[in-house]
């Protein structure tokens, strides 16, 4: 990956954005954006759509990942200054004791990141059966080293919370970040929509979309393909990875890291799409693995289905090693391959295809 696009991922990943407050993340799209798409808007929720304009007849194709991360919000604030949190998406409760994070303060007019550690009783002062269970996170609170008053002069109730973690590269060609889930997926809509327009364009319109609020119900998605009725709709994600211990490939199937994206295959894909980006990898001799799905995805592809009277939906996902945690771990690689599988997909795409189920 050159240093451009790898510059680019890490801003991605570092830009504040739990559901509801992807601004910074959406801005990032917008400023990439504007010298390779004909033109670029913000829909009411805040997900973002890059279009670029076909040459000819061919099929619409909406290629989206989802910018908001999970994270967490202020609930209240206590006389000392510790504040107390929901969580603003699937937060894993057993990881946050001692954890550091950056909290984003509005109360002083514009907003200021904050440091602050999440506390909990040291393991001393735990009762013997306390130490057997995961500690609530209703009994965890955040640390900001400041007195009473000045954090309630800083902090609004509601104020965003995000792990205080960036973005790194280790190892043979492997990267860890929080909020890879999904800034990768809005990553790889972007690099595709720039090299379609390298290789003369598609026949039909391609747009490259960052959706919103994805951690608390597929909200974006559904709202996008509803707004913009493409007739294809592919969802580019993350999957879990199978590639390390603990993790039984007969109940979740075998997904590695470095072999390439999965490309699901199941009731929530047209089966068409999914015949036709198989046979693009091979026919750029690209690697790729079947990513089985039985019931709807829980990704943006299950809103896009169903959107209006249905959408030809896909989806790639990039293994990911330990979602929803601090260090969630995949491999460059992967993602250049998808990209360019996905623009394979596309530029062979003309009028005359048929997602037609046979």
């Amino acid at each position: 990956m050159n240093k451009k696009d790898l510059e680019f991922l890490k801003a991605l990943t570092e830009a504040p954005s739990p559901s509801g407050y992807e601004v910074p993340a959406a801005e990032l799209l917008r400023t990439r954006l504007k010298d390779t798409a004909d033109s670029v808007e913000t829909n009411i929720l805040g997900s973002v759509h890059a279009t670029l304009k076909g040459t000819g007849t061919g099929p619409d194709v909406l290629i989206a990942g989802h910018i908001d991360e999970v994270g967490m919000m202020v609930k209240y604030i206590d006389k000392e200054g510790f504040i107390s949190f929901d969580p603003i998406g699937g937060i894993d409760a057993a990881i946050l004791p001692g954890m550091r994070v950056d909290l984003y303060a509005t109360g002083s007019g514009e907003a200021q990141k904050l440091r602050g550690v999440i506390g909990r009783k040291p393991i001393h002062l735990i009762e013997p059966d306390e130490r057997k269970t995961v500690t609530k996170m209703d009994k965890l609170f955040i640390d900001l080293g400041l007195a009473g008053d000045r954090v309630k002069e800083l902090v609004r109730i509601g104020d965003p919370i995000t792990y205080g973690v960036g973005f790194e590269t280790y190892g043979d060609g492997f990267a860890v970040a929080r909020a890879f889930d999904d800034k990768v997926g809005a990553w790889m809509a972007v690099r595709t929509l720039e090299e379609i327009k390298k290789a003369g364009r598609a026949r039909g319109d391609v747009i490259a979309a960052g959706t919103v609020q994805e951690e608390i119900g597929l909200r974006g998605g559904k709202t996008s393909a509803y707004g913009l009725d493409p007739k294809i709709a592919i969802s580019l994600e993350v999957g879990h990875a199978t590639d390390y211990p603990s993790i039984a490939k007969t109940t979740y199937g075998e997904a590695a890291c470095g072999k390439g994206p999965l490309i699901a295959r199941g009731p929530n894909i047209n089966p068409m799409l999914f015949e036709r980006m198989v046979a693009a990898a091979e026919a750029e001799g690209l690697s790729y693995q079947i990513g089985p799905e039985p019931r709807a995805t829980g990704t943006d592809a299950n809103m896009f289905q169903v959107s209006r009277g249905g959408k030809v939906a896909g989806l790639l996902s990039i293994p990911l090693r330990y979602m929803h945690t601090t260090t969630e771990v995949l491999k460059l690689e992967d993602l250049e391959t998808t990209v360019k599988i996905l623009t394979r997909f596309i530029m062979d795409l003309d009028g005359n295809v048929d997602f037609t189920p046979r």
